[in-house]
Order: structure tokens, then C-alpha cells, then sequence
């Protein structure tokens, strides 16, 4: 941690130690008794910036009387500045809480500030809140007008972060209504305009949904790590015939370096539909992640699996092979882009249900005023089969090579002054629609998460 601090107080010589002053406004008047003595009289402006002379200088206390006895300010710069160095002064005591939840004040009113999200990455960071320290100091690397030994320590920052981060546990409760759980499309199917019957319509339902897992690492030597994780995500729902209940785990070797990490292991996941045995699986999977640069990461993720389902597996068994990127670009301190790609495709012992599956998502997601968080990101994927399959069209039997087309749409609406225990209120909405050649196959449907997220 010596090398940490020495980082730390370079870093802070390098850049600003102030955020800006906005014009002059309002007067502070310190007077004496009648008896004989002087009157004082300073704006904000000067209050502030004497009170910033005494932090550098470690006259903690001074300063934070001067800063916390001032009269309100109306000029918002000059207000965030008071804050930022109580913050400063919270921080250099090891009141890292408090410095955490005065940067955060900060962000809510101006969450492009790359100084205050940078001083939020750093207290994260002492506290062992590694995940958290990652998200905020990849954002403050996009700021604009960082030196290039700001960008080089950021880098290093991103290492020790790394280095650091050997554990997480997450957890997501939350409340969803479906309105076509079964995802059907209803109708009438007739052949011949004499035998008809009657589709499955779809079923409206409301479900509760919670995603609890976590992992852990065991570090070998400064590069290599022992890497476990495991989890459970399960949706119940009052039409308990479409209840879902999924576990996974995974454990391997993982290498990090100072721009990327690559973690190699064997996986394992049972999964429940309807309170009965659906499938088991086991394979192996790779993922990797690298820094091109200070906005620009990527991450490669690779899975061979074997998939036997305990219903049908003489048509249904299958190997599922799939490779997935993601591209993340940070465009400022508090807006990021996200571009995922990839293709799976799954081997059946039946051909019919053999099929190739690519898949294009575009993100975009802000840290906004009054503490909110959006994440947009509209995906489409396209499903191509290997073999025909009987089906009825034009009210007569055919034979038919099946082709799917779907979009899905998403919206995440949070905010960070909601906070329950380190844990935020989210809304997901949802809206998913699939076009195929064959019309049985088609349908729509929408939904809406009310979760409670890991706040970051």
C-alpha cells in the first residue's frame, strides 16, 4: 500500500486540486466584541479558497469550521468546491464513509465531474470495494484534460484494483409481471379448412425473481489466481407450471496482468422448469479482458457445453458452442457505450433442432442529475436451423427449414439516492418480439422488473 499512497499524492500534484471557482458571491463577516477590535469581512469565494490553503497545508480542523460555519451559497460551483474539500478532509482522516457519501452528494448535482469520480474510485479502493472503485475509475479516465502521467497512474490504479479484487457477492430481488409467460401466439391452425383446433394463447403471469452469487479468488503469486464462482437465479410465478430455478458454478486458474485478466475453468449447471428436472450441463468456458485504452475495454467469452435434457434427450441432448465480445467505450465521466456481439450454435442429436444463432446488441447507459442511472440497449438475434421440420401452412402439411428473427428491447431506470443497504430500487422494462416463417413460432410480449440492484 506504500507505493498506493506515494501514487495518491502525486496524482493529486498533478491535477487541480481545485475544481474551479465561479464569480464572486456572498460576504462573510467575522466580527469581534465592541471592546476594540477588528472586523473581517470575505466572499465565499475567498472563504473557500482559504479553507482549501489550510487541507493542502493539513490544517484539518481550520478548515473544516470555516466550511461547515459558512452561510448558503447560492453559486453551485462554489457550493460543490465546499463539499469537495470536506470530502478531501473525511478522507485524509480514514472517514472514508463519510468522504464516500459527501462525493456522492457531489455527483448527484454533477455527475460529469471526473475529479469527485476519481476521489470516489480511491475511497472505494480503501474500503475493499473493488468492484465499485472499477466502475468510477473507468469513467474518470474519460474526463477530458488528464496529463499523461494522470493516465499512466490511473492505469496503475486499474492494476491494483486487479490485483486486489478478490471477492464479490451479488444479489437481485425483484417483482415481474409477464404477459405472455409461455411465450405463445395464440390462433387457429386448420388443415385443409376441415381439421382446426385452437393455439396455446398466451398467459399473463406475475413472477419473483432472485439472482443471488458470488465468487472468490485464491492468490497464488502477484499474477496468477485460484478463481470459484457460484450462483442461483430463479423466477416464481403465480402459474406455477412455468417456475425457473438455475445453478451454475465454476472454478479454474486465472492470470492478471496490467491491462487484462484471462480466467480458464470447468462449469457446471442444473436447471428446474415447472419444479422438474429440465437439463444438465457441463463444459468448459474461457474469458478474457483487456485495456486497449484508457476508454476503450473489450472482453472475449468462449463456452463448449454438453447439454442433456431429462425429457426427450434422445432428440433434445446437444454440444452448445458459443463465443461472445463485448466492447465498452467510456465517451465522458458519467456516459458509456456498450457493443456486444457473438454466435452460439447448438448441436442436437435431431437435426431439426440444430441451429446457428448470432446475436447484435447496442448499449448506452448515463449516470444523470438527482441521482439517477439509465441503461438503454436494444439487442436483435437471428435463428437459423439445420433441417426441416413438418408443420402445417397454407392448411396443408409441409416440410420447413425454420427461421427466427428477434428483437428485444431494454430499459433500466435506477437511482443512487434510494439507497437500502447498498442496494438500489431498479425498474426494467421489456419488450420482446420474435417474426419467423413459421407463424406458429411467432409472438410478442412485454415485462417489468421492480428489483432491488447492488448500487454502484
Amino acid at each position: 500500500m506504500k507505493k498506493f499512497w506515494w501514487y495518491f499524492f502525486v496524482l493529486i500534484f498533478f491535477m487541480n486540486p481545485r475544481l474551479g471557482y465561479a464569480d464572486v458571491e456572498g460576504v462573510i463577516n467575522i466580527k469581534k466584541n465592541n471592546n476594540g477590535t477588528a472586523e473581517v469581512s470575505m466572499t465565499a469565494l475567498d472563504a473557500v479558497k482559504l479553507a482549501g490553503n489550510m487541507v493542502e497545508r493539513g490544517n484539518f480542523d481550520t478548515a473544516e469550521q470555516i466550511l461547515t460555519k459558512m452561510p448558503p451559497i447560492k453559486s453551485l460551483p462554489i457550493e460543490i468546491e465546499r463539499w469537495f474539500l470536506l470530502g478531501q478532509i473525511a478522507a485524509r482522516r480514514g472517514d472514508y464513509d463519510t468522504a464516500i457519501k459527501i462525493f456522492r452528494k457531489i455527483l448527484d448535482a454533477q455527475p460529469d465531474l471526473a475529479r469527485i469520480r476519481f476521489e470516489l474510485a480511491l475511497c472505494y479502493m480503501q474500503t475493499g470495494k473493488w468492484a465499485r472503485a472499477d466502475y468510477h475509475l473507468r469513467l474518470a479516465m474519460a474526463g477530458d484534460g488528464l496529463s499523461d502521467n494522470v493516465k499512466r497512474m490511473m492505469n496503475y490504479y486499474r492494476y491494483v484494483v486487479r490485483q486486489n479484487k478478490n471477492w464479490d457477492v451479488w444479489f437481485n430481488f425483484g417483482v415481474a409481471p409477464d404477459n405472455n409467460v409461455n411465450n405463445a401466439g395464440g390462433g387457429k391452425e386448420c388443415v385443409y379448412g376441415t381439421f382446426c383446433h385452437d393455439l396455446t394463447e398466451p398467459e399473463t403471469a406475475i413472477g419473483y425473481n432472485l439472482q443471488l452469487g458470488g465468487n472468490y479468488e485464491f492468490k497464488l503469486s502477484e499474477h496468477w489466481r485460484w478463481k470459484s464462482d457460484v450462483g442461483i437465479y430463479t423466477n416464481i410465478y403465480n402459474l406455477h407450471d412455468y417456475d425457473d430455478l438455475y445453478l451454475y458454478g465454476g472454478t479454474g486458474p486465472r492470470y492478471i496482468w496490467n491491462r487484462g485478466d484471462v480466467w480458464l475453468a470447468p462449469v457446471v449447471s442444473r436447471r428446474w422448469y415447472g419444479w422438474e428436472k429440465y437439463d444438465l450441463a457441463y463444459g468448459l468456458k474461457l474469458d478474457a479482458n483487456y485495456d486497449f485504452t484508457r476508454k476503450l475495454s473489450a472482453g472475449i467469452y468462449l463456452r463448449v457445453m454438453d447439454n442433456n435434457y431429462d425429457k426427450y434427450g434422445e432428440y433434445l441432448n446437444a454440444k452448445t458452442y458459443s463465443a461472445n465480445t463485448r466492447l465498452t467505450y467510456s465517451l465522458s465521466s458519467n456516459m458509456y457505450y456498450s457493443l456486444r456481439g457473438g454466435v452460439s450454435f447448438n448441436d442436437a442429436i435431431d437435426e431439426q433442432y440444430s441451429y446457428y444463432q448470432p446475436i447484435v446488441a447496442v448499449g448506452i447507459g448515463a449516470e444523470l442529475p438527482f441521482g439517477f442511472h439509465v441503461y438503454m440497449e436494444p439487442a436483435v438475434y437471428w435463428t437459423k436451423y439445420r433441417d426441416e421440420r413438418w408443420v402445417v401452412a397454407n392448411e396443408r402439411f409441409t416440410q420447413k427449414t425454420e427461421r427466427d428473427f428477434i428483437q428485444r428491447y431494454t430499459l433500466s431506470v435506477s437511482n443512487n439516492k434510494m439507497d437500502i443497504w447498498g442496494f438500489v430500487p431498479t425498474v426494467v422494462f421489456g419488450y420482446t418480439k420474435r417474426d419467423s416463417n413459421i407463424w406458429q413460432r411467432e409472438y410478442d410480449k412485454w415485462s417489468a422488473e421492480f428489483t432491488l440492484q447492488q448500487r454502484f
